[in-house]
């Protein structure tokens, strides 16, 4: 029988997320509905359908909302084709993406630009991947896992760089790094890991809680890398581990034989959920449910400028 229940911290929503998040609630708020968003702003049900509620459309592609509506663009970042295509249907364009995939974008265009081969360590099809790869198409190569880094192969004296997906695996992308500046000892990549701050912290404060722990559950839907990850530190530290998009899909067997649970949440899954996983569990006997250790990000993203720069007019108009 389950007797505690720790709470890795930090867990939950980080400022990508919440900057993401805001600007969907005050392009509503500011605007009216409808608002188009391109995509799952973040890759959480709940959060997509919280949203669906007052207001937003979600669009698979740009090309699918009306001209001149408001479109925004999703954390996950797009490809330059997105905005053109926007620019084409005059599309109100408000752009979410966070500021650290931001980066890499950056990142990878200047690498191209400068003759180098790049290298994008992440994930085929996810989007942050997509938008990215549409930087600098003809000169990137896509690396998902150290069996494709061993097996890569490049013309003699090609001029090498590497960028990586922001909701990697920590420990797996130094291997796959370690293993391209083994094999390419000439590559150059960004002087920080593009590995987001908010996914590694997750996976650290994962991996400290694994001694303590008999199972862990991680808050977060399936299409979110960052908790599919979170999922991977403890598998692969000998915990049993499990993804749920909320408190609904505990099984029961799960906790046989189990006396200490963690409990974990994705970037993209609101605190909420964390609270009604708690409940469940206080409903089935458990009282000691308590923080594993309190660690605070202070992190925080402005708006995008696009939107605080009608904010600002429109608060200036109704002075």
């Amino acid at each position: 029988m389950v007797e505690r229940v720790l709470l890795a911290s930090p867990r939950g929503y980080c400022a990508g997320v919440e900057r993401a998040v805001e600007t969907v609630e005050r392009a509503l708020e500011h605007y009216g509905a409808p608002v188009y968003v391109r995509k799952q702003i973040v890759h959480n049900i709940h959060v997509v359908r919280d949203l669906e509620a007052r207001g937003a459309i979600f669009v698979e592609e740009e090309t699918e909302a009306p001209e001149g509506a408001t479109v925004v663009y999703s954390a996950h970042g797009v490809a330059p084709s997105v905005h053109a295509n926007s620019r084409e249907r005059e599309h109100n364009v408000i752009d979410a993406t966070c500021p650290l995939v931001t980066k890499v974008h950056v990142q990878a265009r200047r690498y191209a630009a400068a003759g180098y081969t790049v290298v994008l360590i992440g994930h085929e099809g996810h989007e942050e991947v997509v938008g990215t790869m549409g930087e600098a198409p003809n000169a990137t190569i896509l690396v998902q896992d150290v069996a494709e880094a061993r097996a890569l192969e490049l013309v003699p004296g090609t001029r090498l760089a590497y960028v990586t997906q922001t909701t990697l695996s920590v420990d797996e992308t130094s291997e796959i790094i370690g293993v391209l500046r083994t094999r390419f000892p000439e590559i150059i990549g960004p002087k920080r890991e593009d590995i987001c701050y908010a996914t590694s912290n997750r996976q650290w404060a994962v991996k400290d809680m694994l001694e303590q722990i008999d199972l862990l559950l991680v808050i977060g839907s399936r299409n979110s890398s960052n908790s599919n990850r979170l999922v991977d530190v403890a598998r692969a530290g000998g915990v049993p581990a499990h993804l749920i998009d909320d408190e609904t899909e505990i099984d029961e067997r799960w906790t046989e034989g189990v006396r200490t649970v963690g409990v974990t949440s994705g970037a993209s899954a609101p605190e909420h959920l964390v609270a009604r996983v708690c409940d469940w569990f206080r409903a089935n006997g458990v009282e000691q449910i308590e923080p594993f250790r309190m660690v605070d990000e202070d992190v925080t993203f402005r708006l995008p400028v696009e939107l605080r720069r009608e904010l600002a007019l429109a608060d200036r108009t109704d002075r």
